[in-house]
């Protein structure tokens, strides 16, 4: 179901992005993302992640476009959860190679035209591999945003709004 890989063995550093996520040159996602194969190999090859320890799921550092993925979280995500974050995040790996303001504190979280536009990214890709209202809407889940945010945010993305567990 999930078409790559995810290397649960790695300890804290940086790696580039294909080590920690074999197979995501070919993704589906990444070539929707990306649409061609030069500009997915240069793109790829310019981006790592930095495995860290702290809480966090993954995010993009805005001072040099880089991602970092939580150890804990690499080691005991589900699968399909950290597909679609890295594709996530690497929309705004994207974002931030475009210029644009990443963390743009005049917007909440969930209104943030970053986070919409990446949100909606992988909602798609999510539809696409046949994942339901339900376990979308438990993805789109974090423990930063209300409940009412969240509605707001699957509301926008056009998930159907229902009761879900955390990531």
């Amino acid at each position: 179901m999930v078409p790559v890989r995810v290397n649960r063995d790695l300890d804290l550093g940086s790696y580039p992005v294909m080590e920690v996520f074999p197979g995501l040159e070919d993704s589906p996602g990444l070539r929707r993302l990306l649409p061609g194969k030069e500009e997915r190999r240069s793109f790829l090859a310019g981006t790592h992640v930095e495995v860290v320890d702290e809480e966090w799921y993954m995010y993009t550092d805005d001072g040099d476009g880089h991602v970092n993925v939580g150890l804990k979280y690499l080691r005991t995500g589900e699968d399909v959860y950290l597909y679609l974050d890295i594709l996530h995040e690497l929309v705004h790996v994207r974002q931030f190679k475009e210029g644009k303001e990443l963390f743009d504190t005049r917007h909440e979280y969930v209104d943030r035209p970053t986070e919409v536009e990446a949100y909606q990214f992988v909602v798609e890709e999510a539809r696409r591999m046949g994942l339901g209202d339900d376990k979308i809407y438990d993805y789109l889940k974090v423990e930063w945003v209300t409940k009412r945010q969240l509605d707001r945010l699957a509301q926008v993305l056009g998930v159907r709004v229902g009761g879900a567990k955390s990531k």
